[in-house]
C-alpha cells in the first residue's frame, strides 16, 4: 500500500537506530474527519506518518477540488514539493476519517541527517519510493484509458473503493464523476 507522497513504514524498520532516533522527534496528533492538516498557501512544515484513518492531498482549479494522492495506514503524507523547497504549496491535506499520526517536523529531520549521516538513507529511500510511484501516476494518467485507470487502482488499492467517495476517486483517476459512475456500473 504504497502511494505518491508515501512512505511505507516497514522502510523504518529496516534501520531500528534510525527508528529510534525518529520516535524521539516524532509528535503523536489527532484530527477529526475534514480537518486540513496543511492549508494551499503556506508552506508544509511536517510530514505525517498514518497510524488511523485516510488522508488526501487536494488542490482547487477553477472552483473544483482535485484530489491527486491518498495515504492510510502505515503511509506518509506530506505536500512534497512545499517540504522540500521550502515553499508555499497549492496542495491542501485532508483528514478524510478521523485521522491518527506521527508528526514530523522538516527541522526535526534535517537535524537526524545532520547528527548521524547514515540515516540519510532513509531521506535516499523516500525520495526514490516517491519519485517512482510519481512517474507511475503519470504514466497511469497519460497512458491509459479511463476505464484502465479505474482498474489499474481497484487492482492496486481496492480498499479507497470502500472508504473514498467517488467524487473523490474519480477526481484523483482525471475523470468526471459522470464517467466514473458509468464505468464503475459495469
Amino acid at each position: 500500500m504504497q502511494n505518491n507522497d508515501t512512505f511505507n513504514a516497514a522502510l523504518l524498520l529496516q534501520n531500528p537506530e534510525f527508528y529510534e532516533a525518529l520516535q524521539q522527534v516524532m509528535e503523536y496528533k489527532k484530527f477529526p474527519k475534514h480537518h486540513i492538516l496543511h492549508e494551499a498557501g503556506t508552506i508544509c512544515n511536517h510530514f505525517y506518518i498514518i497510524t488511523s484513518g485516510l488522508a488526501r492531498v487536494f488542490y482547487y482549479k477553477e472552483d473544483k477540488d482535485i484530489t491527486v494522492h491518498f495515504s492510510v495506514e502505515q503511509e506518509s503524507i506530506t505536500t512534497i514539493d512545499s517540504l522540500i523547497q521550502r515553499k508555499k504549496s497549492k496542495y491542501n491535506i485532508e483528514a478524510l476519517e478521523d485521522l491518527e499520526v506521527f508528526a514530523v517536523h522538516i527541522n526535526d529531520m534535517e537535524q537526524l541527517f545532520e547528527q548521524n549521516p547514515k540515516f540519510e538513507h532513509f531521506g535516499r529511500l523516500f525520495m526514490q519510493q516517491i519519485y517512482i510511484e510519481l512517474v507511475e501516476r503519470i504514466d497511469d494518467l497519460q497512458l491509459h484509458s479511463a476505464h484502465e485507470r479505474y482498474e489499474i487502482l481497484l487492482q492496486k488499492k481496492p480498499y479507497l473503493f470502500q472508504r473514498v467517495s467517488a467524487k473523490h476517486i474519480a477526481s484523483f483517476l482525471g475523470m468526471t464523476p459522470e464517467t466514473f459512475s458509468r464505468i464503475r456500473g459495469k
